[in-house]
């Protein structure tokens, strides 16, 4: 069995890029599940808000930080509706993806559905648009590249990112 130089086998290892290229919005697409379980719910037996809030904050970042190839920090939220809750026993299927970039600013949109594995049921339940802020080891703001868009579904996403910002 072949290894790689990291010590793992050879089917094991995955080819990446330059972190610092990731500047393409569809390389920045991270999708999640978190499992609502009895204790991230309230008394309704739903997931609470402010669980549903963390969790995109989470993999909000995570795409920032994808994008920027720095540690990302959030900046703003804005708005935040909870169309439908999440059942316990359900999953919160969480998609983010960066739309937009400033100087240190990223913008990404994140979307969150309510999961049944069993039947693959989606139904959408929040939706929210994040700024993180990419920082340096001495936490002040530092510059990211320009976002990128190569693909028709990458224009697609990005457009209703846009549209879903403004209205």
């Amino acid at each position: 069995m072949f290894t790689a130089d990291n010590g793992l086998p050879a089917f094991l290892t995955v080819e990446t890029g330059n972190p610092s290229s990731m500047t393409d919005l569809l390389e920045t697409l991270i999708e999640n599940r978190e499992m609502v379980q009895p204790n991230h719910a309230n008394m309704l037996e739903v997931a609470h808000g402010g669980n549903v809030m963390k969790w995109m904050d989470e993999i909000g970042a995570m795409s920032a930080m994808r994008f920027s190839g720095e540690t990302c920090v959030t900046a703003r939220v804005n708005r935040m509706n909870f169309k439908r809750p999440i059942p316990v026993g359900d999953t919160a299927y969480i998609t983010a993806y960066v739309y937009d970039a400033g100087t240190s600013s990223v913008k990404v949109r994140l979307l969150t559905e309510r999961e049944d594995l069993r039947t693959r049921e989606r139904e959408k339940t929040t939706e929210s648009y994040f700024v993180y802020v990419a920082i340096d080891e001495e936490n002040q703001p530092t510059t990211v590249p320009e976002l990128t868009v190569d693909t028709d579904e990458g224009e697609r996403l990005r457009q209703a990112a846009l549209e879903g910002e403004n209205g």
